[in-house]
């Protein structure tokens, strides 16, 4: 293959007649969400991506708080022209009119759609107490809903950390809750002494009747009326206060009064003694599946899961709140999630693979002057560029890539990635045990 050949084919016309076109690595300008818990301006890595994709300037005093890479309508991605001529194509159509980019098998499951969605977070206030729905749940909601839930998916997901992050997921061990029960008097005063004596009084080999019973004491808990949960609150905050002088405060209380700053008189901030309080360093990751209650407290992350924005919210928001969908949706499973560390592909790839079909992510880091394969898979890819520069050649194209490039990937595609200068990327992929089931018959 020589330079020339790829030189003729970055500049064949894109008019859907060329094979080779399906082949080619597609540029991307990708849509920014600016939700109020969104890091601010320059101090938001959501920020310098965007202003780097889209050429646009940073509002220095606006929160930028999700770069949306993908096919979701509430953010959607199109096509960067070649040469800067023709109009702007979203991915979702292109991939309608080209829908073997995304390769037979996942065309076969999932149609002509992209069935996972990549995103960027950079967090400065904690997001809303909230779960994602099942399939099942979110046909149904999206159906009674569709202004609120936008989709009818399901939303499994996986939060990748690029800085320290912190957050809440799950609900602790049924010792640590017996501690909590003990030692926060006014969670007692709203769940109800009958509820409280309960679950004191039980031991872990009665799974189902302590899930019950937890179910029961948190549905009271986030039902809690306004006057009930701000006396409540005002009584454990000026506890805090004054415990602190005697002894050093637990990282979860703090984070509790940090969460009282930020949402006043929220049964949220209550809440928080509930969850475990997790948090990952850069390169650590953790996954959520449907009905798992979750809530980002601070840091930057990248983060993928199925195609669906449905969120079903109970605290920590001034947004729309459903508490009875979501307490009668959790799973109520108790203790600690699982961190995934990723294993190594190679020397320069990390890849972190979660328990769902839809979407796995690799982690590639290259030192200058390096250069790294990404074989060719069965379907499609989105690649982020977050640091550095480099080259890529794949089959039909050569392209220069740097800070807040963003790829589309056909299936079947081999890349070569090779540095100018220190390089580091994410890639979004299809879950590859996905491919190895069919190849099993599975």
């Amino acid at each position: 293959m020589t330079k020339e050949w790829l030189s003729m084919e970055v500049v064949n016309n894109d008019d859907g007649s060329s094979s080779l076109k399906q082949k080619r690595v597609q540029r991307l300008r990708c849509s920014v969400q600016n939700y109020d818990w969104g890091k601010i301006g320059e101090d938001s890595q959501v920020a310098r991506l965007y202003a780097w994709n889209s050429g646009s300037e940073i509002d220095p005093d606006k929160p930028y708080a999700e770069l949306w890479m993908g096919t979701h309508e509430s953010g959607p991605s199109y096509l960067v022209p070649r040469h800067g001529g023709g109009e702007s194509v979203s991915l979702k159509s292109w991939i309608l009119k080209n829908p073997n980019v995304l390769g037979a098998r996942v065309l076969d499951k999932w149609g002509s759609d992209l069935p996972f969605l990549f995103k960027v977070l950079s967090v400065e206030k904690a997001l809303s107490i909230q779960a994602h729905p099942d399939k099942e749940s979110a046909q149904t909601l999206h159906k009674l809903l569709p202004n609120v839930y936008k989709d009818d998916n399901h939303k499994p997901e996986m939060a990748l950390a690029i800085t320290e992050f912190e957050a809440l997921c799950g609900f602790i061990s049924l010792e640590e809750l017996k501690g909590v029960l003990r030692n926060v008097p006014e969670i007692v005063e709203l769940v109800g002494s009958a509820d409280a004596t309960q679950l004191l009084n039980m031991n872990e080999q009665d799974v189902e009747k302590v899930k019950s019973v937890l179910r029961s004491a948190f549905t009271q808990l986030m039902s809690a009326n306004k006057e009930m949960t701000t006396k409540a609150i005002s009584k454990m905050k000026l506890r805090l206060h004054g415990e602190n002088q005697l002894r050093q405060l637990t990282d979860k209380e703090q984070l509790v009064l940090k969460l009282e700053k930020q949402y006043p008189a929220d049964i949220g901030v209550i809440s928080a003694f509930f969850f475990n309080y997790v948090k990952l360093n850069p390169g650590e990751a953790l996954y959520l599946g449907a009905n798992e209650l979750h809530a980002y407290i601070r840091g930057e992350c990248i983060e993928c899961m199925a195609t669906s924005d449905n969120v079903v919210r109970a605290g920590l928001t001034p947004k729309q709140r459903d508490i009875q969908t979501l307490c009668s949706m959790l799973t109520y499973k108790q203790g600690f999630p699982e961190i995934l560390k990723g294993f190594p592909l190679s020397p320069y790839i990390t890849r972190y693979l979660p328990p769902f079909d839809e979407f796995e992510v690799d982690r590639c880091v290259l030192h200058m002057g390096a250069s790294t394969v990404f074989p060719a898979i069965p379907g499609p890819s989105i690649i982020l560029v977050v640091v550095g520069e480099g080259t890529m050649l794949a089959v039909a194209s050569k392209e220069e890539v740097c800070e807040g490039d963003i790829l589309f990937l056909p299936a079947n595609v081999e890349i070569t990635l090779t540095t100018a200068s220190e390089l580091h990327l994410y890639r979004a992929g299809v879950n590859s045990r996905f491919y190895q089931t069919l190849r099993l018959g599975m």
